[in-house]
């Protein structure tokens, strides 16, 4: 019988269709467990590589701590004076554009002050000189026409750039850093530690104050607070009513003082007679502890830093650039503060402390312009000053203080793509360095 030869091509073609197409299924299904087997390694890889670099970054991290607490015990930083510089009371409130404004007029001021120029023209032509300065760029190069010659000699750095002025916090570096970052290494890690004054924040502890004669300025303060830094009121509600919830759990006092707590001690001892089974009971016996203001803080803290406070809120940016970011978290004082150092707050958080006595604008304006020449040296040394305001400053006393008692000791490890972070709560108290809270990341 003869086949027909049409019949036998296509099945050989039809043969040869099946093998490449088997085949083609076997190198994708090669394909796919190659890649999936190189990607499992590859995770492994990332997985044992960061926690390596992880376990560097903690060491590292946790060694700054300890040298840091060990170098702090003659810890004593002081403001410094900064008579012809723009305050950093109100720099949370200008955007980028607004800061590089404040930078160039400063140096506008500076130059010009320091020639004795700016009284010899009148104001349309310092404008129409700043206009030309800007459109020129190179003063020192520029042909000076119209009566300007004087610019040409004005040393004036480059108008355009305002950025390399820089508005000094209290202590000299940026608020609120009590000194400048450092930085070391460790291993493989990169360390950053940053110290910044409590002190100069805005307490949130005074939301929760027990005493009745101070509530109603408490929320005023708080309030006035959070409108400074653009908090909605649904939300300020919101954070007065979760603040309300903690104080139930543990009121705040200002002047906090050891508690001594007396509790009854162990169970009685029986004893048995050699003469029979009679049993006698040693009369009760109590125990006094003394809890110290330290535990009483940190106890705070640990409320303050947990879930009862949607801490979101608060650090929701009012103001992002490449170079800056506020939001309100960065001025409210979680680490259990109680007082506002006049020397180093801004001016909303000064606003909220003498809010207490009353005339709270006027005397922060006059406490800004004053402490740029010469930081305050005590209470007394406020009521010399402003004794104007005599009264208002009596009734906020217990509220203010002139040298920081609380500081946050910030440490950021880097090591490969591990990044780990420390936060230490310190409280000076006389000579002794006294660690508070630890919040770990």
């Amino acid at each position: 019988m003869n086949r027909n030869p049409t019949n036998l091509k296509s099945n050989h073609r039809g043969r040869r269709g099946i093998v490449l197409l088997m085949t083609l299924v076997i190198l994708v299904v090669l394909a796919t467990l190659g890649y999936t087997l190189t990607s499992r390694v590859a995770v492994q890889r990332h997985r044992s590589n960061y926690i390596i670099d992880y376990q560097a970054a903690r060491y590292g991290c946790d060694s700054a701590i300890k040298y840091t607490l060990a170098t702090l015990q003659n810890f004593n930083p002081q403001p410094v004076s900064r008579p012809n510089e723009p305050d950093f009371s109100d720099l949370f409130h200008l955007d980028e554009v607004e800061y590089e404004e404040l930078l160039a007029e400063w140096e506008m001021e500076e130059t010009f002050g320091a020639n004795s120029i700016a009284a010899e023209i009148d104001d349309d032509e310092f404008f129409a000189a700043i206009e030309s300065l800007a459109s020129i760029g190179d003063v020192n190069g520029a042909n000076s026409t119209d009566g300007f010659d004087f610019l040409a000699n004005a040393n004036f750095s480059d108008v355009n750039e305002p950025n390399q002025l820089e508005v000094r916090g209290p202590y000299g570096p940026d608020w609120p850093l009590v000194t400048k970052p450092i930085e070391i290494e460790i291993g493989t890690a990169t360390i950053r530690i940053e110290i910044e004054d409590e002190n100069a924040k805005y307490p949130i502890c005074w939301a929760m104050i027990d005493e009745q004669s101070q509530r109603r300025q408490a929320e005023a303060g708080f309030e006035t607070f959070c409108e400074w830094m653009d908090v909605s009121y649904p939300d300020i509600e919101l954070l007065k009513e979760q603040i309300a919830e903690i104080s139930e759990i543990k009121p705040f006092k200002i002047d906090m003082k050891p508690i001594k707590k007396r509790t009854r001690a162990a169970a009685a001892k029986r004893s048995r007679s050699r003469r029979g089974s009679r049993r006698s009971r040693r009369g009760s016996r109590y125990k006094t502890t003394v809890i110290p203001v330290s535990q009483q803080i940190a106890d705070m803290v640990k409320l303050l830093h947990g879930s009862m406070i949607d801490a979101e809120i608060l650090a929701r940016p009012t103001i992002e650039s490449e170079t800056r970011k506020e939001s309100a978290l960065k001025y409210t004082g979680m680490w259990g503060s109680s007082k506002v150092n006049i020397n180093t707050a801004p001016r909303h958080v000064l606003e909220a402390a003498f809010i207490f006595g009353g005339d709270e604008v006027k005397i922060a304006e006059e406490i800004i312009q004053r402490r740029r020449v010469k930081p305050f040296k005590d209470i007394d040394d406020l009521k010399k000053e402003l004794y104007r305001y005599s009264d208002s400053i009596r009734d906020s006393e217990k509220y203010i203080i002139t040298t920081s008692r609380f500081f946050t000791i910030r440490v950021t490890a880097v090591s490969g793509v591990a990044r780990a972070s420390t936060v230490i709560a310190i409280m000076r108290e006389k000579d002794k360095i006294i660690p508070i809270a630890v919040v770990s990341g």
